[in-house]
């Protein structure tokens, strides 16, 4: 809801009657990258007009980039910065040299976690998703009863002669004069063979929203806690929801968690800085997505948590098949997945 200074809500009319175009206190602002690797990526300026702006990088799997809160940033930024799809390589961890950080990094859409192999096919770490440009996009501000919605909408295919047919259709809004983002996610099968599924969506904070007062609370039940995957992470058990301040030589440290719904069906990860007086929080359905990895790497310049709801867990396509955590899309089968981010002062 949009209000005026003295917090009185106003309407489409009244609002207009204040300004000369809905651009002067939030909308979307298109451009185009223009140097370096990032040169000829598309992008979408998100300006809620409640202090939370963001990126959608559709050329990057209509992913979120740079997001800042109040003008404070939120998401980390990787040394690779924004990189053009061109430069993907796909080969084993080649993903690791495009990766961008950001608020939000779709991974997927046949293959999770570690480079793996299916009936032959190399499938590269995480997969192509955030590498395919995505067609279709637009971009639009809606008017209702409420208020005022922006919004971008697009879809990626992940195809192949004789191979798979997948199209994940994209859309990304956000409420003129709050701090939440919805992301509304549909995976359909357009083969017409059954394709196995796996998707993750990898949210990256970094500092200062992340630093040694930050305490991250969920998905789980309280006091419940996360299973580690291996042996570097059972040593930071004890302290999973606490993080340090950059560590030189350390060494990242994944946790599985059993994402619990509330009343409401949807499971929260919430990350609160009080030093900083803000809460971070990702929200999702806990049947769309059962999984959640929380990759805490607090090393020097790769200074990061990863928040990352999804499909199946991080150990690469044969092993999650065989632990049967991959989901078989049958042909013409649509999936649904919806999230939301939201910040807020705590």
């Amino acid at each position: 809801m949009i209000t005026d200074p003295s917090g009185n809500p106003l309407t489409r009319r009244e609002l207009l009657r204040r300004i000369g175009r809905l651009e002067q206190i939030a909308g979307i602002e298109p451009f185009v990258f223009d140097d370096g690797p990032a040169r000829g990526v598309r992008a979408l300026r998100f300006r809620t007009g409640g202090g939370l702006s963001f990126d959608v990088l559709p050329d990057r799997g209509m992913d979120l980039g740079f997001a800042e809160y109040g003008g404070t940033p939120l998401a980390w930024l990787s040394p690779n910065g924004v990189v053009a799809p061109s430069f993907y390589e796909p080969a084993g961890e080649g993903w690791l040299r495009s990766f961008p950080g950001g608020l939000l990094v779709t991974c997927g859409l046949r293959n999770v976690g570690f480079p793996s192999e299916r009936a032959g096919e190399e499938l590269g770490q995480h997969g192509r998703a955030s590498h395919i440009p995505a067609s279709r996009v637009s971009y639009d501000a809606l008017w209702d009863d409420a208020g005022c919605v922006i919004e971008a909408t697009g879809q990626i295919r992940e195809t192949s002669v004789f191979g798979p047919n997948l199209v994940l259709r994209r859309r990304i809004s956000a409420r003129i004069g709050e701090t939440r983002v919805m992301i509304e996610d549909e995976v359909e099968n357009e083969g017409y063979e059954p394709e196995p599924l796996m998707v993750l969506y990898h949210i990256n904070l970094g500092w200062p929203l992340l630093d040694e007062a930050s305490h991250l609370v969920g998905p789980g039940r309280t006091g419940e806690q996360p299973e580690p995957r291996n042996d570097v992470a059972r040593e930071g058990l004890a302290s999973w929801d606490r993080f340090a301040a950059p560590t030189p030589g350390f060494e990242e440290q994944v946790f599985y968690h059993r994402p619990t719904g509330g009343a409401d069906g949807m499971a929260e990860a919430r990350l609160q800085n009080p030093a900083l007086g803000l809460s971070f929080s990702v929200r999702f359905y806990s049947e769309e997505l059962p999984e959640f990895v929380q990759w805490t790497m607090t090393g020097e310049g790769t200074y990061v948590l990863g928040l990352e709801p999804a499909t199946c867990r991080v150990e690469g396509s044969a092993t999650e098949e065989a632990a049967g955590r991959i989901v078989l899309l049958e042909p013409g089968e649509i999936r649904l997945h919806r999230l939301e981010i939201e910040v807020s002062r705590s």
